[in-house]
C-alpha cells in the first residue's frame, strides 16, 4: 500500500512538472527584446523594434520605387536649387544676347525683383493601424508605399501640369500671363498666345496652327530689337491631339493628301496632364533656359510618426508614414514657349 501511495505521489509531482515547463516555453516564445521580432499565441509583438523594421521596409520600396520615376519634365524644364523661402526671378527681366560693342558697354541692369516665387508644401500621408503590424497583415502597406513613392517620383511633373494649365491666366516675369498677346518688348506688344485648332487636315489648317506658332517664335526679338533666332523643336499635346500632332511631326502627307512641310522639324510630347483637350503648345528647349522652371527646396523624403506616445497611436492606434516635399513652378522666358488655347 506505501509504495502504491509513494508512486501516485510522483505521477503527481511529475506532471506539475511538466505543466511548468511548458508555462515557460509559452512565455519564451512571447517574450522579445527592443530589437527583435517574435511570435507568439497573439502574432508579433508591436514594440519599437518590430515598428522601427517595419517602417525601415516600407521606406526601402518607397525610395526604390522613388529612383524609378523619371518623368518627361526635364524635356522642357530646368530644375534651381533653393535656399530660402522665396526666390527672387529678377534674372529673368532680360534675354542675354550679344551685341555689336559700339562705343562703351550696354549694361543690362536688373530691375528690382518684382516676380518673387515662394516654395509651397507637398504630402502624401498614409495611416497605419497596430492591430495590422500586431496581427502580421499589413503587407498591403507595401503597395501604398510604392504608389507614395511613385507620385513623389513625378512630383516634377505635377508641378510643370500646374503651370502649364494655368498659362494662360497666371502672370509671368513681366506682370502679363505667361501666354498673352500683348507683352512689351521695346516699346511693342508682342504675342506669344494663338487660339487656332491644332489641324493636319490640309495645307492652310496646318499653316494657321503649328505654321504660325513657328513663324511667331522665330520673329522674336530681345530688348534692343536684335533677333533671338529661336526655332521650336517640341510640340507638346494631351492624349486627344495626340494622332494629329504625329502626323505633323512625321507624316509625308497631310490628311487630304497634299504634301506636309513640317515633316522632322519637331518633336512630340503627348501629356496626359493637361486639362484641355485642345489645349497645345511649341516650344523652344534648345536654350541654356528652359520655357519653365521648378524651384526645389527639400526634395521628396520618406517620414513617419511611429511613437508608441503620440495621441493618434495612444487613442486610435493610427501610426502614420508618407512623404513630404518643398519646391514650386515659375515660369521661364515667355518666348521659349507658344500656347495656344485651340479654341478656334
Amino acid at each position: 500500500m506505501k509504495k502504491l501511495i509513494g508512486f501516485s505521489v510522483a505521477l503527481l509531482a511529475l506532471a506539475c512538472c511538466a505543466a511548468w515547463a511548458s508555462d515557460l516555453n509559452t512565455v519564451a516564445l512571447t517574450q522579445v527584446s527592443d530589437t527583435g521580432l517574435m511570435f507568439g499565441m497573439a502574432g508579433m509583438i508591436v514594440n519599437k523594434g518590430s515598428i522601427n523594421d517595419f517602417f525601415t521596409g516600407l521606406k526601402t520600396i518607397f525610395n526604390n520605387a522613388l529612383k524609378a520615376q523619371t518623368g518627361d519634365w526635364s524635356k522642357t524644364a530646368m530644375e534651381v536649387p533653393s535656399n530660402t523661402k522665396t526666390e527672387d526671378y529678377k534674372w529673368l527681366e532680360r534675354f542675354p544676347k550679344f551685341r555689336k560693342w559700339v562705343g562703351e558697354k550696354f549694361i543690362k541692369s536688373l530691375k528690382a525683383g518684382n516676380y518673387k516665387v515662394s516654395n509651397e508644401d507637398f504630402e502624401t500621408t498614409i495611416e497605419v493601424d497596430r492591430n495590422d503590424i500586431e496581427d502580421d497583415t499589413s503587407g498591403h502597406y507595401s503597395v501604398q508605399a510604392k504608389s507614395a513613392g511613385d507620385s513623389a517620383g513625378e512630383l516634377h511633373d505635377l508641378i510643370l501640369d500646374d503651370l502649364k494649365n494655368n498659362a494662360f491666366t497666371s502672370q509671368c516675369i513681366d506682370g502679363q500671363f505667361f501666354y498673352d498677346t500683348d507683352h512689351e518688348v521695346n516699346g511693342q506688344s508682342v504675342s506669344n498666345k494663338l487660339v487656332a485648332v491644332l489641324s493636319s487636315a490640309n495645307r492652310a489648317a496646318a499653316d494657321a496652327s503649328i505654321g504660325a506658332a513657328r513663324t511667331m517664335m522665330g520673329k522674336f526679338t530681345d530688348s534692343e530689337g536684335m533677333p533671338l533666332r529661336l526655332k521650336a523643336n517640341l510640340l507638346e499635346v494631351g492624349p486627344g491631339l495626340l494622332a494629329t500632332a504625329n502626323i505633323l511631326a512625321t507624316a509625308d502627307k497631310l490628311d487630304d493628301g497634299s504634301t506636309n512641310p513640317y515633316k522632322g522639324l519637331f518633336e512630340v510630347m503627348e501629356n496626359p496632364g493637361l486639362i484641355s483637350d485642345t489645349q497645345w503648345m511649341l516650344h523652344n528647349t534648345r536654350s541654356a533656359v528652359m520655357p519653365f522652371i521648378i524651384q526645389m527646396r527639400k526634395r521628396p523624403v520618406f517620414v513617419n510618426q511611429t511613437s508608441m506616445e503620440n495621441d493618434d497611436v495612444f487613442n486610435k492606434r493610427m501610426l502614420k508614414f508618407g512623404a513630404e516635399a518643398r519646391a514650386a513652378g515659375v515660369y521661364g522666358f515667355w518666348q521659349l514657349s507658344i500656347g495656344s488655347t485651340g479654341e478656334g
